[in-house]
């Protein structure tokens, strides 16, 4: 079955999400936004990460398939005073308004999906690229 990588939010939806998360090549595609939660799946190229960031009042949810990276977690973008090396079939919960960041320090890329509760990116969101993440005036 070929997946479709465009939104199909608001539509009941069953998915192979580990191969989706493996097959993905883009830094983010949005697959589904509803009115209480958002599935992306990222790929992070080596040396690259999600981008430091923070969201009032929303949680997330990460699930590692594929790579290695380091997450940081904290109260303020200057001090992230939670380090964990994480790995494939690793799951990380970020609290509603703490500062983030998930940098791949592999030599592959790292390959994730993240659920948002509630979404944070415009429905049907693609960023080919970190680059056109950081470009999008949609973004924080």
């Amino acid at each position: 079955m070929v997946f479709d990588y465009t939104d199909n939010g608001k539509k009941p939806l069953v998915i192979d999400m580990e191969g989706i998360t493996l097959d993905n090549d883009n830094y983010r595609t949005t697959l589904w936004t509803g009115d209480k939660i958002q599935l992306t799946v990222m790929s992070i190229e080596p040396g690259d990460d999600i981008g430091l960031e923070v969201h009032h009042g929303i949680e997330q949810f990460l699930r590692i398939e594929s790579g290695k990276g380091l997450c940081q977690m904290g109260p303020s973008e200057d001090n992230l005073n939670f380090e964990v090396e994480v790995s494939a079939d690793q799951a990380i919960f970020v609290p509603a308004d703490v500062w983030h960041n998930v940098t791949n320090t592999g030599d592959e890329p790292l390959k994730l999906y993240t659920i948002y509760g509630g979404p944070d990116h415009v429905p049907g969101t693609v960023h080919p690229t970190h680059d056109d993440a950081r470009n999008d005036p949609n973004e924080h």
